[in-house]
């Protein structure tokens, strides 16, 4: 991997990542794209998704340490004494359990059966669809202060879906979200916060794992992507929550369909190989 497809790679990750679109799938669709061509890998796309989660974490940090702290004050209450932040602590960590157990259940799956090409096309267009209905028919009601411990759950398993590349980590929240009648704007937000425990903690284990072995990712390229990802994801961040007030999500669901047929042309043409 060159500097420049680093460079690439890190911008591609930053303006997808939090978008309705999967970033993992569009990864594993350029990269092979590349002169230096193939899959970026797994490790890769992990390790790269620690410097959007680091722009989360920048973004929202008066959000994140006003829950943090009263989550820490909660252990020394009882249970059912909650108060708004410390419920949605709670809730975060519900919410982070099933992509933590499928994401180990499943770990060889989805480092190499799950990263089919067809698997990926076919993913972008039934969750576009998916994205569209909910959209369309969501009552947008809700506010993150109604969020229930069952909602709570729900959004962690729709997160665990984009174990799958195509699926999208926030496009899968989101759905979910507006299908039980969440706010656009609720559902992004809270998106972006269910994200931090799962995605630092797959890059982490992703970087220890893979650190000194022949697998492993290219240490200084991985590094200069994670930091491009960092910075553009920060702005894409101001600007997703700024549209999804006052827009709705059909530019992301036809963007993935297109996205989508395109890349079976593409598998069809044999310019590139599904595995």
């Amino acid at each position: 991997m060159s500097w420049t497809e680093a460079v690439i790679l890190g911008l591609v990750q930053g303006l997808t990542e939090f978008l309705p679109v999967s970033s993992s799938a569009h990864l594993r669709i350029i990269g092979p794209m590349l002169p230096s061509g193939g899959d970026p890998g797994a490790a890769f796309t992990a390790i790269t998704q620690i410097g959007t989660e680091a722009a989360v974490l920048l973004y929202f940090r008066k959000d994140i340490a006003r829950i943090a702290i009263a989550w820490l004050q909660s252990l020394r209450q009882p249970f059912g004494a909650q108060t708004p932040d410390s419920r949605m602590g709670w809730l975060i960590i519900l919410g982070t359990l099933p992509i933590a157990i499928l994401g180990l259940l499943f770990k060889d799956a989805i480092e190499t059966t799950l990263r089919n090409l067809y698997i990926t096309a076919t993913m972008l267009i039934v969750f576009a669809l998916i994205l569209a209905w909910a959209d369309r028919y969501g009552r947008k009601e809700r506010a993150l202060s109604e969020l229930t411990w069952t909602h709570g759950l729900m959004f962690g398993f729709a997160q665990a879906m984009a174990l799958i590349p195509g699926v999208s980590r926030s496009g899968g929240t989101i759905t979910m979200g507006l299908m039980m009648g969440y706010t656009r704007e609720a559902a992004a937000r809270y998106s972006f916060l269910l994200a931090i425990p799962a995605v630092l903690a797959s890059g982490l284990y992703q970087l220890y794992r893979s650190w000194g072995t022949g697998a492993a990712p290219p240490m200084a390229q991985t590094a200069l992507a994670t930091l491009v990802a960092f910075v553009v994801g920060y702005v894409v961040i101001i600007w997703f929550l700024k549209l999804v007030s006052t827009r709705g999500y059909m530019p992301f669901v036809l963007y993935r369909i297109a996205l989508g047929v395109g890349v079976f042309a593409l598998l069809g043409a044999g310019v590139l190989s599904p595995t």
